[in-house]
């Protein structure tokens, strides 16, 4: 009869002992490891090591010790194949069944400031990948497992009989899945480290979770990554795909607002905003912007929230409050919604990121717009100058107009959002839904200043916004029309500020 081998070689040993256990009382020979090897013996359990399976010591300090022909010839032979059984035999090649490998903790190490480079790159695994793509090639014959938790669904299924060939797929597929991940986290960092152009966009995340279903009902969504290295779900029902977007826009402003900000979101666009002398004064004026809008909406709070705010917050239908803290009484309020969610921001959104979108046969990619405004290196373009707090107001709403969808045009007064125009095809429509919800809302518009996320390709937005009192505008600059818009802003008495810088968001 022929031996049953079992190949054991893990890094992450977590219910190592009941599983080697199980397969040796379902009488398999086990194979495995100098680490893993002196963990069975530990815990009386025999285990053959591979280097003496395979009459070869491990060498260089264990950088190989799987990398044998008897080891590979075991698990890639095909157990239906006349020569490769005649081959075996004359080599004394033994089939192997079973494969559990799971690899050294490179994606642990990665990231890690405490270490050197050197060290990193003795954590990328080199055996066992190649263990796992051998079985997984294999996977009509072989079992590959590389994670504790498929264990115990494993043994339950030998201890019934022999492993079906969909559990050997689903395992092998998960396998391949496995290597994968790796081997990205190793491109991606050799790239950065070495800098080195990105040959590749390699996205390779886990699924943290299924979503109830996408920006509609109809569409499937699932949630991938490390979401919650961000974002701690603090209280209230799951988060939605729109609500996982619109969290995202309203932390990302508020925190680039600054200490004492808060951002109102809804639809991914800023419905109010505002920096005060505290969260709960922030969040009144943020409020007062477009209260209608504000229902059902996404608040983003740069600070702590405490029972004051709380308060204010309970009195309207919110979907999501985002905060970096709660106080104990204000989180116990907040909680008496059971459906609000209420979510803990635990780190900033890191600059330099990618976005992606789909497109027919593949993706585009681009940084984040991580842009910044200098108020030391903007050019008035007009006679009449801004005085400082005129200028706050301009680089206020120049960074809410960052985060509005194209064209977009904002008005701006005492660092609060008066109106926005958010998503037209023509900017000067633009320019009249702002003056319309404004003052649709009760707000003075005359007095505000504007921000623009594009030039005005001709001076007729210029005199509009005139017509309603504004008196200064901030905008990138750079039409062939320039000079008859800056004439206009002159004609009008406005400052007018250009930036350099075009801040589409589409």
């Amino acid at each position: 009869m022929l031996k049953k081998l079992a190949l054991i070689s893990v890094s992450d040993k977590s219910n190592l002992v009941e599983f080697a256990g199980a397969l040796s009382n379902l009488n398999y020979e086990i194979l495995a490891t100098g680490n893993t090897a002196k963990l069975l013996n530990e815990n009386n359990i025999t285990c053959t090591e591979i280097s003496t399976y395979a009459s070869f010591p491990e060498i260089f300090s264990g950088r190989v010790k799987t990398l044998q022909p008897k080891i590979f010839g075991g698990i890639l032979m095909r157990r239906d194949n006349a020569s490769d059984i005649a081959e075996a035999k004359e080599n004394n090649v033994f089939p192997i069944d079973i494969v559990c490998v799971n690899l050294y903790p490179f994606p642990q190490v990665v990231n890690r400031e405490d270490v050197d480079l050197d060290y990193k790159i003795e954590n990328i695994d080199i055996g066992g990948p190649s263990l796992i793509r051998a079985a997984s090639k294999n996977y009509k014959y072989v079992s590959v497992l590389t994670r504790p938790d498929q264990y115990s669904d494993f043994i339950e299924e030998l201890r019934k009989g022999d492993i079906s060939i969909s559990t050997k797929s689903k395992l092998a597929a998960e396998a391949f899945s496995y290597t994968s991940y790796y081997d990205t986290l190793i491109a991606n960092f050799l790239e950065k480290t070495f800098e080195l152009p990105q040959s590749n966009i390699r996205i390779n995340l886990p699924i943290a979770q299924s979503l109830r279903y996408g920006e509609n009902p109809h569409q499937s969504a699932a949630l991938y990554g490390d979401f919650d290295k961000y974002f701690e779900i603090l209280h209230g029902k799951e988060v939605s795909y729109n609500n996982i977007v619109d969290m995202a826009a309203a932390v990302e402003l508020a925190q680039e607002l600054g200490d004492n900000a808060c951002a109102i979101i809804k639809h991914t666009n800023p419905c109010g905003a505002a920096i005060s002398d505290s969260i709960a004064n922030a969040y009144t004026k943020a409020l007062s912007c477009d209260p209608v809008s504000a229902y059902g909406g996404i608040v983003a709070l740069n600070g702590k929230v405490d029972l004051e705010t709380a308060k204010l917050l309970n009195e309207l239908f919110l979907e999501v409050v985002c905060a970096d803290d709660f106080d104990q009484d204000a989180l116990e309020l907040l909680k008496t919604k059971k459906n609000r969610r209420l979510v803990k921001v635990l780190l900033p959104l890191a600059d330099g990121t990618m976005n992606f979108k789909s497109v027919p046969g593949g993706l585009i990619a681009q940084q984040k717009d991580n842009s910044k405004l200098n108020l030391k290196e903007v050019k008035t373009v007009t006679k009449k100058q801004a005085d400082n707090s005129l200028m706050e107001d301009l680089h206020f709403a120049w960074v809410i107009c960052k985060h509005v969808k194209s064209n977009a045009i904002v008005y701006v007064k005492d660092k609060k959002i008066l109106g926005v125009g958010a998503g037209q095809m023509s900017r000067v429509d633009s320019v009249k839904i702002a003056a319309s919800k404004a003052k649709e809302l009760g707000h003075e518009v005359s007095g505000a200043v504007a921000a623009s996320d594009a030039y005005f390709p001709f001076p007729d937005s210029v005199n509009e916004m005139a017509s309603y009192g504004i008196t200064a505008i901030v905008q990138p600059g750079g039409s062939i029309r320039d000079q008859e818009v800056i004439k206009a802003a002159d004609d009008n008495n406005l400052v007018m500020i250009f930036t350099g810088i075009r801040n589409f968001k589409h």
